[in-house]
């Protein structure tokens, strides 16, 4: 199965085609899908080379003319590096485009540190206005890429991972999906860490909520999910562990509630190893999450055979 930035450049580029207001912001990486984009459009794909702030600052300065940018490279590169960039010249200037991340919080993890970014959308969290799509498949990529480059000049980004669920939801670019209902609490998957979850509660009694935007976080469907399964939330993120605790605090804040975020920890890996040990050592697989949300949700959350 082809991954969620192979889509990327195919589906880009066709909006290229599409809209003559997209235009591509590249800072070297990634611009080989968009060779032959490039050739039918030299004006709207655009390699700044290696210079990141140049990237946003670029994509600021088409949007300010009218264009609908989509600025690409890896996660650490385009939040994190050039951040006074993305909070000065995109949002100080109120203009739009979409970052289109890459590597997530440890998909290459023989690229070290660098190429790591688990803080990527608690940082964006301190800026105001940001939409924030993270999908849990290619095919949820590709729909919510077209969602990113169709919302008018709003600021968006889409956290693209290699880390994939084994099949695509209908997604909308808004809500959380409800998987599976219960009466002894509530999950929330995030993007790739759907099927994960579904293993890790195969037998508990709970509501499984999935979301592929969290930002804005879609309280509405929480508050829902809790009339039924109660205020025990557990939040399984692709990213930094906690970072929508705040988020589902707020949407409870009238309601004796607990809330548990689980993701990835703050603690810095330093033999990078493969995905797998990462995930593992985060304890984000099956097995561990299993044990997390069941020692937080207690007894009550196993399910009575019929």
């Amino acid at each position: 199965m082809d991954t969620m930035r192979d889509r990327f450049a195919p589906v880009v580029s066709r909006l290229l085609d599409e809209d003559p207001r997209v235009a591509v912001v590249l800072a070297e990486i990634g611009l080989v899908g968009f060779e032959e984009a490039r050739l039918r459009h030299p004006d709207r794909v655009i390699n700044v080379g290696i210079r990141e702030q140049l990237l946003v600052g670029a994509g600021a300065g088409l949007a300010l003319t009218g264009l609908r940018p989509v600025v690409h490279t890896f996660a650490s590169f385009l939040v994190e590096r050039p951040f006074e960039q993305v909070k000065l010249d995109l949002g100080h200037q109120d203009v739009g485009a979409v970052l289109v991340s890459a590597s997530a919080s440890f998909d290459w993890p023989s690229g070290g540190y660098t190429h790591m970014s688990p803080g990527d959308i608690a940082l964006l969290d301190t800026l105001d206005g940001w939409t924030v799509h993270v999908p849990g498949h290619p095919d949820e990529a590709e729909t919510l890429l077209r969602h990113a480059v169709a919302a008018g000049d709003d600021k968006v980004y889409v956290r693209l991972s290699v880390q994939s669920n084994a099949e695509a939801h209908a997604v909308d670019g808004a809500r959380f999906h409800t998987i599976r209902e219960g009466r002894a609490g509530v999950v929330v998957a995030v993007g790739p860490m759907l099927d994960a979850v579904l293993a890790a509660t195969e037998g508990l009694d709970v509501t499984v909520l999935y979301g592929t935007t969290v930002r804005p976080f879609d309280s509405a469907a929480l508050r829902r999910a809790t009339e039924a399964a109660g205020t025990d939330v557990v939040l399984v993120e692709p990213y930094l562990a906690g970072t929508s605790t705040s988020a589902a605090n707020d949407a409870l804040a009238d309601l004796p509630h607990r809330v548990l975020g689980l993701g990835v920890g703050r603690r810095e890996l330093r033999r990078y190893g493969q995905i797998e040990e990462h995930v593992a050592a985060h304890g984000l697989d099956a097995g561990s999450l299993r044990e997390r949300i069941g020692g937080f949700l207690g007894a009550t959350a196993t399910r009575v055979s019929a």
